[in-house]
């Protein structure tokens, strides 16, 4: 391996630009999880409805020849999960974490067996054009932050705009307000005339909506294809993401960016031939998970994430 390559200009605007991409997904599902988690609803079964979402853009955008209709599916397709798992959790009341992962399950299996259904087994994947970066004028001919910032898909500009409107919404606005006090006490919410049910209904639709586009940007932007294994814990990561970027937009986008930057690197230096093993390099995003966890312990989370409201 030579080394020499990492002191070159083109190795780290490469490796910023991957990493961005790679961080695109993490930051639009944990930013959905933000709304979620705020509102006091924690949803475990963010990687089914990426995987389903992702697997619903790419037969919708296949089938009909759109790979703009594949997006809108894909954002309905995890809303519409998103308002299953609601029903569950806020109406019936069931276990959060339970029904999560069931939702994961359900997510993961349904899309397996569609795809295999539709599609058949065959030798030959199906492929659709994926959507192609766009680079925006004057601002991607900056040397190097051109290239890191300015040319990229749809979904990555969508990321950054949607990150400052997270802020202002919670932040900023009579949504955000009481968003913030039905996560905190949603008794005190519920005495004000604020309705509990109506405030986490809506975010997590908001929260669906974001992981359905999430799960778009595999099979829609980077495979152009669907496959079983595209999400590959992302999920679980995005989840943990909430946590590490104390539930807040736009620390949020910071630890996305750190956590594509570790995938991006270890995808580096396998191509580059590294003499570390490839599975522990692939295991690495993994590990800085975990240990985001055990960061993210020491924030406080909202007081009432988890915990079913039951009106007295």
């Amino acid at each position: 391996m030579d080394w020499s390559t990492f002191l070159t200009p083109v190795f780290w605007t490469q490796l910023l630009a991957s990493a961005v991409s790679l961080a695109t997904p993490l930051i639009l599902a944990a930013l959905g999880e933000v709304f979620a988690e705020r509102s006091g609803i924690i949803n475990l079964g963010i990687e089914g409805m990426m995987l389903f979402s992702g697997f619903m853009a790419f037969t919708v955008a296949y089938q009909s020849g759109n790979i703009w209709t594949g997006v809108l599916l894909a954002v309905l397709t995890g809303a519409l999960m998103s308002l299953l798992f609601a029903f569950m959790t806020i109406t019936l009341r069931s276990n959060q974490t339970v029904t999560g992962l069931s939702l994961n399950f359900l997510g993961q299996g349904l899309a397996m067996y569609l795809y295999r259904t539709i599609f058949k087994i065959t030798t030959e994947t199906p492929r659709i054009s994926p959507f192609q970066n766009i680079a925006i004028p004057v601002l991607s001919d900056i040397p190097i932050l051109g290239d890191v910032l300015f040319n990229h898909s749809i979904f990555t500009y969508l990321m950054f705009i949607l990150v400052p409107v997270g802020l202002i919404i919670i932040y900023r606005t009579r949504f955000g307000l009481r968003l913030n006090a039905v996560g905190e006490s949603p008794q005190t919410a519920d005495t004000l005339g604020v309705s509990v049910a109506r405030i986490r209904y809506g975010c997590m639709i908001i929260g669906g909506a974001l992981a359905g586009l999430a799960g778009a940007f595999f099979s829609l932007v980077e495979l152009g294809a669907y496959s079983d294994s595209m999400v590959n814990g992302r999920g679980f990561i995005a989840s943990a993401l909430v946590i590490f970027g104390r539930w807040d937009p736009l620390w949020t986008l910071g630890g996305g960016l750190l956590f594509g930057g570790i995938d991006a690197l270890q995808n580096r230096l396998q191509v580059l031939g590294s003499p570390i093993p490839s599975n522990f390099l692939q295991m690495t995003p993994y590990v800085v998970t975990i240990l985001a966890l055990l960061i993210g312990r020491r924030r406080k989370a909202p007081a009432a994430m988890g915990i079913p409201y039951v009106r007295k």
